[in-house]
């Protein structure tokens, strides 16, 4: 039944289920969330380079911290709703303040955006040890162990409620199986720990087999235990096309992608509903230690925001700008320093304006 509501409108990361925003006048209004720690300075890299290319679109932007109270996460989701569509920097979420929930999680829950996509391709230029590496994390966003359900059932025992539904689990083993079948991939891995929790974990993965046996026969359907699979994905991650996880493990994945291919300010990535689509950048990596410095790597958010106009049907801005960036990676003259170069923020923006700005249109 899902599968028919699909629009043919899609895109190269999304099944395209989400609902486009309206045009006024010829452009959209998208929400700016810039998040905490470099969260300004690279969502300012991406307003600078589509104010110099043009691009239609005006921000509404919406100051909030990951510091803050929940109540204060309403201001983010009104403004989504209003718009459908949201360029977004991470929330931080203290480890040692207790009783304080991630922003990041309620945002996801309140609009239900169940499906993370995070993009780890090698580029020309930056040094790493495997080359040609090109996967696809797909992560649930809203149960498993970010349900955020836990409490203290007495002093000094405290319970972690890890919920796993037969339906989420379906939904996003579709869109996984979709965003395969739109973007000429070849095979999901389902990831898991059902050998140990044999009723959840198992859900999980038995839903994802089934539904690929059933409903995508031209896909290759595999699972693999969440332990072997970061084993695997160091040692070898060619084998890996499509990845779809419960909540925590894309997380633990996701880590290891961003460092197969040269570090977290490299991977791009988009979030969708049914009604909502937030793009950020695919790496968690809130970049508190470098904040202010002027030495962040904004390329994860200019992808992720190049995702975004492809989403819009902005199909030639969005190359435009993800071939200059890749361009200005590979001559190396002014890269950021988690990639081997002396340039800052600054001026690696400056040089994808500059390349932009001598590529014919």
């Amino acid at each position: 039944m899902l599968r028919r509501l699909i629009t043919k409108r899609t895109f190269v990361t999304s099944l395209q289920e989400t609902i486009l925003p309206k045009k006024y006048g010829g452009r959209y209004t998208v929400t700016l969330l810039p998040g905490d720690g470099v969260g300004k300075e690279i969502t300012d890299s991406v307003i600078s380079i589509f104010k110099a290319e043009n691009i239609p679109i005006d921000w509404e932007t919406v100051e909030i911290s990951g510091l803050d109270n929940k109540e204060n996460v309403k201001l983010a989701v009104e403004s989504l709703k209003r718009n459908k569509i949201g360029l977004k920097g991470i929330w931080h979420t203290p480890a040692d303040q207790v009783g304080h929930g991630s922003l990041n999680v309620a945002l996801r829950k309140q609009l239900d955006i169940y499906a993370n996509v995070a993009i780890f391709k090698s580029m020309e230029g930056v040094k790493t040890k495997i080359p040609d590496v090109d996967l696809v994390v797909i992560r649930e966003n809203t149960e498993g162990e970010y349900s955020g359900l836990e409490h203290e059932s007495v002093e000094g025992v405290v319970e972690s409620l890890k919920i796993s539904t037969k339906e989420k689990s379906a939904r996003i083993a579709r869109f996984a199986f979709d965003f395969a079948q739109k973007n000429g991939r070849h095979s999901v891995c389902a990831v898991h720990k059902a050998n140990i929790m044999k009723l959840g974990d198992g859900l999980f993965r038995n839903t994802v087999t089934e539904i690929g046996a059933k409903e995508y026969p031209d896909i290759k359907t595999s699972s693999i235990i969440v332990d072997n699979a970061s084993m695997q994905a160091v040692a070898k991650p060619h084998q890996f096309d499509v990845m779809v996880t419960p909540s925590m493990y894309g997380t633990i994945l996701g880590n290891i992608g961003a460092a197969l291919i040269g570090g977290p300010g490299l991977v791009a990535g988009a979030n969708f509903s049914r009604e909502y689509a937030v793009f950020e950048p695919g790496s968690r990596h809130v970049g508190l230690d470098i904040k202010g410095q002027n030495i962040a790597n904004p390329t994860g958010m200019i992808l992720s925001a190049t995702l975004m106009l492809e989403h819009l049907g902005l199909k030639e801005s969005a190359n435009r700008i993800s071939n200059a960036v890749k361009q200005v990676i590979a001559e190396g003259k002014h890269t950021t320093k988690d990639i081997g170069g002396k340039s800052t923020t600054t001026e690696f923006t400056d040089a994808i304006i500059n390349k932009l700005a001598n590529t014919p249109l």
